[in-house]
């Protein structure tokens, strides 16, 4: 690894979370109805928005952001 991988800044869990927020109200408004997961993952961090009811039909958006940028490699939304 070299010295300037070792500098470049890592993006937060709070800042993941909040790049994938501003999308997700974008298209679904209220995120009232969901439970947030995130982690950490080789590819970056996925935010998973689940329904809080398990027996609604649908579901959320699901997110893969770029740990260093905080761009959206890979979204999918579930309706």
């Amino acid at each position: 690894m070299s010295s300037a991988q070792l500098l470049a800044p890592q993006l937060s869990s709070d800042e993941a979370l909040r790049v994938a927020r501003l999308d997700a109200e974008r298209v679904y408004r209220d995120l009232s109805r969901f439970v947030i997961r995130i982690a950490r993952e080789s590819d970056g961090w996925h935010v998973d928005f689940d329904l809080k009811d398990v027996i609604a039909r649908g579901g959320g958006p699901h997110y893969v952001i770029d740990p260093e940028s905080g761009v959206i490699v890979s979204k999918r939304y579930e309706q």
